[in-house]
């Protein structure tokens, strides 16, 4: 790829990660537990784990942002630096809101060829948790279809190296 549209992807990507930044860290600071009205511990223990997963998103999102900035203020721009940074940002912010590590919640793929939301939840949880991540899940989407690209291309670089 040239290092114009990976130029223009980086700055794309560091647009989403700012937006997806704001909007969880404005709920997280916002949202208590009780204010989700849990009913029981069990709900309680899950509704933490989903939370402690937004806070992790939310770490990897700024650590992807810092990077697409460095990379972006550098001269000459460093293509690879920058295929690097976006793979690295496919697997860390965008395949962990899909499916998260600690199983806090999971895509249901079969909902995106029906237009409807993908993310499922193993509880049922409150309608702001929910509506949070519904208004997420597309941008996410959009970036993971374009960035879909360095997740081959970047492994196959990397054996090829070997």
């Amino acid at each position: 790829m040239g290092n114009t549209l990976v130029k223009t992807q980086l700055n794309d990507v560091k647009e989403f990660l700012t937006k997806s930044i704001s909007t969880l860290e404005d709920f997280l600071n916002e949202t208590t537990i009780s204010q989700l009205n849990v009913e029981n511990d069990d709900d309680r223990v899950y509704v933490k784990l989903i939370l402690a997963n937004m806070r992790k998103l939310v770490v990897y999102s700024e650590e992807g942002l810092e990077a697409c900035s460095v990379i972006l203020q550098s001269e000459p721009f460093q293509k690879a630096a920058a295929e690097k940074t976006l793979y690295k940002i496919y697997h860390q912010c965008i395949e962990e809101f899909f499916s998260p590590k600690n199983d806090a919640w999971f895509e249901n793929s079969r909902s995106a060829y029906t237009g409807r939301n993908s993310i499922k939840y193993y509880r049922n949880v409150s309608d702001k948790i929910s509506a949070i991540l519904k208004s997420l899940e597309s941008d996410f989407q959009r970036i993971r279809e374009e960035l879909e690209y360095y997740e081959t291309d970047y492994r196959t670089k990397m054996i090829q190296s070997k």
